[in-house]
């Protein structure tokens, strides 16, 4: 829908659910190469912290053509990090060391991480990125909030800043980028971020990556709800039962309604 906007798209992510690859194997149809066929690259993300579950997605994904996978240590869930997934590993540099260790020489894909601050505590990244960055990482996407606030405050752009310079691989920004200003006002203050990532932004206000490049909201505004209809199209089309579809679809209209030309 917005061709030559995005570099490239992070899949939701894959849950390894205990290592129980049967499971996961069923979600990697969302990112079969067929199904993205024609659109922006696409990078899955994996969830979950058992190493030999975690190779064998992930070189199976690099065998389907992805040449890099991103590991989840930033969902902030409390059903997640309760079971020290996402965010919830951020607490035990020890058991993230372990797991590096054990993943890298064996995995094929490059890998990339996408965390937060911490879960309880923003001393918590100081202790992950010496180990972070003995590793051929290909970048570190940080979420300036802590686990436990889920989406909730404003990110502590204060210790981002603090963060960025220590680690050894490019740095995407992500975290409440809703606005063309907010991606200036990143751009302006850390002009050596790698990237921006973008994610309920683009939910509330589906014109806003024409918006970041420089299209005014109203050439931008009719683009927009031809995603939006494109997009309830595929709901109507890939979901099986009337209850799943409306609950889908009322779940967007939350997130999208007050960005689009309608009234109330």
């Amino acid at each position: 829908c917005f061709p030559g906007v995005f570099n490239y798209a992070i899949s939701p992510f894959i849950s390894l659910t205990h290592g129980n690859l049967a499971e996961a194997w069923k979600k990697i149809d969302d990112v079969l190469p067929e199904i993205n066929k024609g659109s922006m690259p696409v990078i899955p993300q994996i969830l979950g912290t058992e190493p030999q579950a975690f190779i064998e997605l992930g070189n199976r994904l690099y065998d389907l053509g992805y040449n890099e996978i991103n590991w989840n240590m930033g969902c902030p869930m409390r059903k997640v990090t309760g079971k020290h997934r996402g965010s919830g590993i951020l607490p035990h540099p020890d058991e993230v060391r372990t797991i590096l260790d054990a993943i890298i020489p064996n995995l094929k894909p490059q890998l990339s991480i996408k965390m937060r601050l911490g879960l309880r505590s923003k001393d918590e990244i100081f202790a992950l990125i010496p180990i972070i960055n003995d590793y051929p990482i290909a970048s570190v996407t940080i979420h300036p909030r802590l686990g436990r606030q889920q989406y909730t405050g404003v990110p502590d752009i204060e210790t981002f800043a603090e963060v960025m310079p220590l680690v050894k691989h490019p740095v995407i920004y992500n975290g409440d980028i809703c606005t063309a200003a907010d991606a200036r006002h990143i751009k302006d203050r850390f002009p050596q971020v790698a990237d921006l990532m973008i994610g309920r932004g683009v939910l509330y206000n589906p014109a806003l990556p024409l918006e970041i490049i420089g299209n005014k909201p109203e050439d931008s505004g009719q683009k927009a709800m031809r995603f939006v209809g494109r997009l309830m199209d595929e709901i109507d089309r890939q979901l099986p039962t009337e209850q799943s579809r409306i609950r889908k679809t009322k779940e967007y209209w939350c997130l999208v309604w007050k960005s689009l030309p309608i009234s109330e």
